[in-house]
């Protein structure tokens, strides 16, 4: 009895978490771990946004990476001065590790001179995006 008492509160816990994981999956939020941290065009591969840069790291088996390459694509042409980054985060483990980049599609908001202003894990919605563009441009 007593191990199926156990096994029923593991499964609980379980579920717990990983309804709470799915809640923060995709949010766009400011971290204070990111104050300060900067980009240049040398460590993206790319020139920096005019206004903004939306930089996606991602990896070859992520199917959430190609679904948010989309939305990021969509939101850079419809926003002027907005340029979408991909970086494979396979090849670059030096800058994941700098950036704290623990899964992905990790997406980070950057603003004219590169400073990362926002973050999200996850798949972001285009409207969330969008808003997170405001403090940035």
């Amino acid at each position: 009895m007593t191990g199926l008492v156990v096994c029923v509160a593991v499964l609980a816990a379980a579920s717990v978490y990983g309804v709470l994981q799915r809640r923060r999956s995709g949010r766009v939020r400011v971290r204070g771990r990111d104050d300060g941290k900067r980009l240049d065009a040398a460590e993206l591969g790319a020139e920096l946004g005019e206004r903004a840069t939306l930089v996606q790291f991602s990896s070859a088996f992520c199917a959430p990476c190609r679904a948010t390459r989309r939305v990021l694509g969509e939101v850079a042409g419809l926003v002027p001065g907005v340029t979408h980054v991909e970086i494979d985060a396979e090849a670059h483990l030096d800058l994941v590790r700098r950036l704290d980049i623990l899964k992905t599609p990790t997406v980070l908001v950057l603003d004219a001179d590169g400073r990362v202003v926002r973050r999200a894990t996850g798949q972001p919605r285009k409207a969330d995006v969008i808003a997170a563009l405001g403090e940035a441009v």
